[in-house]
């Protein structure tokens, strides 16, 4: 018996009855061998966090465009955040923590420069609209790894397509990421907006600290508890009522005094104004795209749109203003 296998015995012996069992995958697009040492979601892991594209978070914006301060959030730390919360709460319940990190892992893969500034812009542009989180499964299904993708397993996959709150994940661990990843991003971003001045503690909604806890870590604690105390034994990832109707007022609270109306958003119509200058350049120059983009527009049949899109949603908070800059602004010369 392999290593891998004693694994996957394990899972049986240990695991929730309603855990996604790794000897039960429903496998690959691309059949191969299995690893002597891991178990195939274990694989999909180390797959994403290897990938360029991972890598490329850490210079994405999460909410604040090019904050001055080494401590506030990227798209990176937003992913570690989700994984550990994901994680915990996925041990707790006996369901399998392989799983649920590749998707918390790889849920924005797909995500653009400049936050959702970015991706509201490439969504008024781009030819049948733009979503992150399809824009994730086009990464590791077909842009990573130079056009061969990364052959990730069915269920890691449903897990990043339907993590939005929209989506409606198939496994009990994709549900998880699902609701950690508004848990970090809201707990999160409070605390980055606070740092920044944005909010002050003070101006938090009273009901929903008196429910959830006056600072991160006790907000963290309370709904991490809730799920895993109202989840278990339950074929389904839920919330009591009192501490999800208070993470929706907190959410709402964020929305209307951060992510939208706030001095940190000042500056995403130039960011959005950038990117739709960016894809109008490539639509009438293709021939300037990069050798890889042009291949699958020219060589594949790509649609030429999305191409552009591709590269542009790839491009990190810096690289898109160097591009821009390159691009657009002349150069300075001098007289020899």
């Amino acid at each position: 018996m392999s290593f891998r296998e004693e694994l996957e015995l394990r899972e049986h012996q240990n695991f929730s009855e309603f855990a996604a069992f790794s000897d039960q995958s429903l496998g690959r697009d691309r059949e191969e061998p299995p690893c002597d040492m891991r178990t195939i979601y274990q694989r999909d892991r180390d797959r994403i966090l290897h990938s360029k594209s991972f890598r490329r978070l850490k210079g994405k914006t999460q909410v604040f465009l090019a904050p001055e301060g080494d401590h506030y959030r990227t798209r990176l730390t937003h992913t570690l955040e989700v994984a550990q919360t994901a994680r915990s709460i996925a041990k707790a319940l006996l369901l399998n923590e392989d799983l649920t990190e590749a998707i918390a892992l790889g849920h924005d893969l797909g995500h653009t420069p400049f936050g959702h500034a970015g991706e509201r812009a490439l969504n008024e542009v781009c030819a049948g609209g733009f979503k992150h989180q399809m824009q994730s499964i086009r990464v590791v299904e077909l842009l990573e790894k130079d056009g061969k993708g990364l052959n990730l397993t069915k269920e890691v996959r449903d897990g990043i397509l339907n993590h939005s709150t929209a989506g409606n994940p198939h496994t009990l661990e994709g549900k998880i990421v699902r609701i950690c990843d508004k848990i970090a991003y809201v707990n999160s971003d409070i605390d980055d907006a606070i740092r920044g001045k944005i909010i002050s503690d003070e101006d938090l909604p009273i009901n929903c600290i008196k429910i959830l806890g006056k600072t991160l870590r006790e907000r963290l604690n309370t709904l991490l508890h809730d799920i895993v105390v109202n989840s278990r034994g339950l074929n389904d990832i839920v919330m009591s009522d009192e501490i999800r109707d208070a993470l929706v007022e907190l959410r709402k609270f964020m929305f209307e005094n951060v992510y939208v109306a706030s001095e940190a958003k000042k500056e995403e119509g130039k960011a959005g104004y950038m990117l739709k200058a960016l894809y109008e350049y490539y639509l009438k120059n293709p021939d300037k795209l990069p050798e890889f983009y042009r291949n699958m527009y020219e060589r594949d049949g790509e649609e030429l749109s999305r191409v552009i899109c591709d590269y542009i949603a790839g491009m990190t908070d810096h690289y898109a203003v160097l591009t821009y800059k390159d691009l657009m602004i002349p150069r300075a010369w001098q007289i020899l």
